[in-house]
C-alpha cells in the first residue's frame, strides 16, 4: 500500500512538472507550425539542429567609424553588440530558444561577448560578459555600460562565473557529473532557480566572439548544449578581398563572419532576413551608431 501511495505521489509530481511551461527567461510560443513542433522530438540537441552561415560585410564605413570614435573608447565589439541588439529588436523571432523540447520567446534581449581579461595581452584569458540590452538606449550609453563591465572583468576581482567554476571544480568527477545532470534536468522541467539563468553567460540570445583581435579568421563554432543560446557569431580579422561591383572587379576591405544558428527556433528565411539586417547595419554604421 505504501509503495502504491509513493508511486502515485511521484507520478503526480512528474505530471505537474510535465505540464509546467512557465520560465523566468521566456514565454512559451503557443502557435507553432506542426512541423516545427515535431522537430523538437526529431532533433533533440542544438548541435544536430545547427545551420552555419558564412557571410561578409564591406568594412570601409565601419573602419572609418572606429577611427573616428577611438578616443571615446569605441572598438569593434561595441559595434557588434549594438548591431546584434538592433537585429534582434527588428527580428524578434530570432530571439527565441528551445528548452524541454518547447520553443520560447525570450523575455529580454541578452547578449554575451568574449573579451580578454587583460587589454592588449594576446595570452590573457577570455571572459564571457553577459549584458541585457535596454530599450531606447543610445549607442554612447551602451558603450559606457560595456566599458563599465569590462573594467570589472579586468579589475582582478572574482566574477560570478569565476566563483561558479571554482565551486564546481572542487567536486569529485562523479559528483560533478551528477550535479550537471541535475541542473540540466531542473532546466528541462522549468524549475531551475532564476539566479542560475540570470547570471549564467550561456542563457543568452547570442554569443559574439571577435577573433580579429587575435588576428585570426572566424571559425565555425558549435552551439553549447548547456544553457539555451541559439545563435553564435564569430568575427574574424578585416581582410582585403576581390569583389565584383557593377560588373567590375575591385579590392575592398571586408569583415568575415560565421554564424551558427539553431534552426528549431524559426525557419531559414527568418535567419536570412536577420543576417541581411545585421550586414546592412555593419556596412552603414554612421547612420545608426554615430
Amino acid at each position: 500500500m505504501e509503495w502504491l501511495i509513493l508511486s502515485g505521489v511521484v507520478f503526480t509530481l512528474w505530471l505537474l512538472l510535465e505540464f509546467k511551461s512557465s520560465r523566468s527567461d521566456g514565454t512559451l510560443v503557443k502557435k507553432l507550425h506542426p512541423y516545427r513542433r515535431i522537430m523538437q522530438y526529431v532533433m533533440t540537441t542544438r548541435n544536430e539542429s545547427i545551420v552555419y552561415f558564412d557571410v561578409s560585410a564591406n568594412a570601409e564605413n565601419l573602419l572609418a567609424l572606429l577611427a573616428d570614435q577611438k578616443e571615446k573608447g569605441v572598438s569593434l565589439i561595441h559595434v557588434l553588440v549594438a548591431t546584434m541588439a538592433k537585429t534582434l529588436e527588428k527580428n524578434p523571432k530570432m530571439n527565441r530558444f528551445v528548452s524541454g523540447r518547447r520553443v520560447y520567446d525570450r523575455k529580454q534581449r541578452v547578449i554575451t561577448f568574449s573579451a580578454k581579461r587583460k587589454k592588449r595581452d594576446a595570452k590573457s584569458k577570455l571572459a564571457m560578459v553577459k549584458m541585457e540590452m535596454l530599450a531606447d538606449e543610445t549607442f554612447d550609453g551602451l558603450v559606457g555600460r560595456i566599458n563599465g563591465k569590462l573594467s570589472v572583468e579586468r579589475s582582478g576581482a572574482k566574477t560570478y562565473a569565476d566563483k561558479e567554476y571554482d565551486f564546481f571544480n572542487l567536486l569529485p568527477r562523479p559528483v560533478l557529473v551528477c550535479a550537471v545532470g541535475l541542473l540540466k534536468c531542473l532546466d528541462y522541467y522549468n524549475i531551475l532557480p532564476g539566479f542560475f539563468i540570470r547570471d549564467d553567460a550561456l542563457y543568452t540570445s547570442a554569443v559574439i566572439t571577435n577573433l580579429g583581435s587575435l588576428k585570426m579568421a572566424p571559425a565555425y563554432h558549435h552551439l553549447y548544449e548547456w544553457g539555451n543560446c541559439p545563435l553564435f557569431l564569430m568575427v574574424g580579422q578585416v581582410e582585403e578581398r576581390a569583389v565584383v561591383e557593377n560588373g567590375e572587379i575591385c579590392v575592398r576591405k571586408v569583415l568575415p563572419m560565421r554564424i551558427a544558428y539553431d534552426e528549431r527556433i524559426e525557419d531559414g528565411l527568418t535567419a536570412k532576413r536577420g543576417i541581411d539586417d545585421f550586414v546592412e547595419l555593419i556596412e552603414s554604421p554612421n547612420e545608426h551608431f554615430s
